[in-house]
């Protein structure tokens, strides 16, 4: 299966700029470079689980490969002492810690990573509270109620926060959204994605959040209600946007990628991005910015809305009928 990292560059592999493209792409490095020049101070990071093979990633990214100067994983924790230390080797990461409280006061910026999104903010919340900026993978939690008061409780503290699918996060995706908006009407919306309703991390959390994210960013976060379909392993579900499209989703399991279609005046449509996805992505140069200025990239309603829709799918998948999508506001 595809990773998130090898998705978005293949995404807009081999794409032919257009002017608002070369646009894009010449912001992007211009934030870059305010990045990279910004980085007189060292940014210690430590990361919270290592269950998944994302805390390797970030090791690569940030100790290996060095994409960001003056930034550095230098602690981790795992679920189990095995998972941080084969973290530890793939990723380069100097030090684990048996306790994550152990990284208070010897990190700068903080990255929750388990599988399960109900571990997420609990693990969180101390490094949050002293005023540690944090990225918390996706999904940011398993319930719009308890991560609403934990954005809350961010705000108060004046800690930045901030999560998101590395899939929605990218400039192919940004591409996308501008695509959309000069085509005009759009009737029927079909998103394509790897998501198991039964997976032992939060069924349709876990892999969902990637196909639920993008389709909220390119189309608008309006999605009043929700209805999951099953045919044994096989499953999908439909989405009714508050404008009156419909959205398809496909849910595949023999099969890895994303795709999205439309059907418009011109017929189906894949979009496709027309950009080359820059190296480092803008997935990691939005945390980093973070970790430097505080700037959050997506505000309380970017981050919850696509919970409150995983949400209304969990329930029918249960169901098997309409569930409507909590409000967040």
């Amino acid at each position: 299966m595809d990773s998130r990292r090898s998705f978005v560059k293949k995404l807009g592999k081999g794409a032919v700029l257009s002017s608002f493209a070369l646009s894009s792409v010449s912001d992007y490095a211009s934030r870059l470079t305010f990045i990279r020049a910004n980085s007189n101070k060292l940014i210690r990071i430590g990361i919270i689980g290592a269950e998944n093979s994302h805390s390797i990633e970030y090791g690569k990214i940030f100790n290996i490969e060095k994409k960001f100067p003056g930034v550095e994983v230098r602690y981790i924790w795992g679920e189990t002492e095995e998972f941080a230390r084969n973290a530890m080797k793939e990723g380069s990461i100097p030090e684990l810690v048996k306790d994550p409280g152990e990284m208070m006061g010897k990190i700068d910026a903080l990255i929750v990573d388990h599988r399960h999104p109900r571990y997420h903010l609990p693990a969180a919340e101390p490094f949050v509270k002293a005023g540690i900026p944090t990225f918390i993978d996706k999904p940011f939690c398993y319930r719009v109620p308890e991560g609403k008061a934990f954005l809350t409780m961010a705000h108060k503290a004046g800690t930045p926060v901030t999560s998101y699918s590395m899939i929605s996060q990218s400039s192919a995706t940004n591409d996308i959204k501008e695509q959309v908006a000069s085509i005009g009407e759009i009737s029927h919306i079909i998103s394509c994605g790897p998501a198991d309703l039964d997976s032992i991390y939060g069924g349709i959390f876990f892999y969902g959040i990637h196909i639920i994210q993008p389709l909220m960013t390119i189309f608008g976060g309006d999605i009043k209600k929700v209805r999951v379909t099953r045919n044994g392993k096989t499953t999908g579900a439909s989405l009714v946007f508050g404008n009156g499209r419909l959205a398809t989703l496909v849910f595949k399991t023999l099969s890895g990628g994303w795709e999205t279609f439309i059907e418009s005046k011109n017929g189906i449509v894949e979009l496709k991005s027309r950009v080359q996805e820059p190296d480092p992505g803008k997935n990691y140069a939005d945390m980093v910015e973070m970790f430097r200025t505080g700037k959050e990239p997506l505000n309380e309603n970017d981050i919850l809305g696509p919970i409150a829709v995983l949400e209304a799918l969990e329930k029918s998948a249960v169901s098997d009928t309409w569930e409507e999508v909590m409000s967040i506001v």
